[in-house]
């Protein structure tokens, strides 16, 4: 699949998964034909892709080490495998996000995504929360569960292959900045994503619950929700607010708006401002290989799943019930206990 045919896809994915009962999700001016994309954002989606197509040529067989690179968002999580230089190998397939997904639901979901894309060596998480070293801290758009849960090592063991996690905003991040000076990364989806890089070096920020106006943050001024209250006229009216407000307090050199509401933005933007798609959110999968090989054994031991199974019925006996995703949530928060003293 080429990477022209993702961003297409994602295009039509996403007017069709975002209706607006007030009707303002229609095209800002003639141009597209894809209907709820501003003209500026189809046409820097196929800049983006042509560019990318030009620097790699398809090859016969895929090179290795191949990364699976899924994307964990509020509403659907997408896998796809890529080469080393980020050119797709695979379809890219979707999901809908369960509904206050539990770890248990949600890593269902991603080894079912995981088993249909074939073969791969490595694995690449871009999760919509607060990620050290491959332990969630907070995931605002999830369910329960989520508080000090072991993502990567689950995730090992039910793949069978090595993982790395990281922020869905820094991983995107990684795929667009320069990696020169202060860039500033937002992510505009059902929540409101961010991250700081200095020289090419990550701080993840948690700017969606930091104070915006009127006594409300940014990701109630600026998520999925205050869009459909709003409607797109008054949230860009909001959102230019929040790009000055931006600019005076971290006086970036560069700022990249991404996630799938970034496809409304149809106002002039400064130079040193750029909207990016759904595929540096892919090379940033790459990225977080960087330098690293893949001749890693995998985990040989007893999946997650059934060991889940096991402590289920362990727990039915001798408490009498057990919460639906609890058994995961458990089994990981015991091995995070253990890892973190603090």
């Amino acid at each position: 699949m080429t990477s022209l045919a993702i961003i297409l896809a994602d295009l039509r994915e996403g007017d069709r998964k975002r209706p607006e009962a007030a009707g303002e999700f229609v095209p800002c001016c003639d141009g597209p034909t894809v209907t709820g994309y501003s003209e500026e954002y189809y046409r820097i989606m196929k800049k983006t892709a042509a560019e990318t197509e030009s620097n790699h040529a398809p090859a016969a067989e895929a090179a290795k080490p191949r990364t699976l690179a899924v994307d964990v968002g509020g509403t659907g999580i997408k896998t796809i495998v890529l080469d080393p230089t980020g050119t797709a190998v695979t379809e890219r397939t979707r999901l809908p996000t369960p509904k206050a997904a539990t770890p248990k639901q949600l890593i269902g979901v991603i080894c079912k995504l995981a088993k249909g894309q074939g073969e791969f060596e490595r694995v690449s998480v871009g999760f919509p929360g607060v990620i050290k070293e491959g332990i969630v801290y907070t995931a605002a758009n999830l369910g329960h569960g989520w508080k000090a849960f072991d993502l990567r090592g689950t995730l090992q063991e039910e793949l069978q292959r090595p993982v790395r996690v990281a922020n869905d905003a820094d991983i995107q991040g990684l795929g667009a900045i320069s990696g020169k000076g202060i860039e500033l990364v937002i992510t505009l989806g059902t929540g409101f994503g961010s991250v700081i890089f200095t020289d090419g070096r990550p701080i993840h920020l948690e700017l969606g619950h930091h104070p915006f106006r009127h006594g409300k943050t940014y990701e109630d001024e600026l998520g999925e929700r205050a869009l459909k209250k709003k409607g797109r006229k008054k949230w860009l009216k909001v959102l230019t607010e929040a790009l000055t407000d931006l600019a005076r307090t971290f006086n970036f050199d560069g700022l990249y708006i991404g996630g799938g509401n970034s496809r409304l933005v149809d106002f002039k933007l400064p130079e040193h401002v750029k909207i990016i798609s759904n595929l540096e959110g892919l090379l940033g999968g790459i990225k977080l290989w960087e330098g690293e090989s893949a001749d890693v054994e995998p985990i040989k031991r007893e999946p997650v799943s059934e060991k889940v199974k096991v402590k289920a019925k362990a727990k039915t006996k001798s408490k009498g019930k057990v919460k639906d995703g609890d058994g995961v949530a458990a089994e990981a928060n015991g091995a995070a206990a253990g890892h973190h003293s603090d």
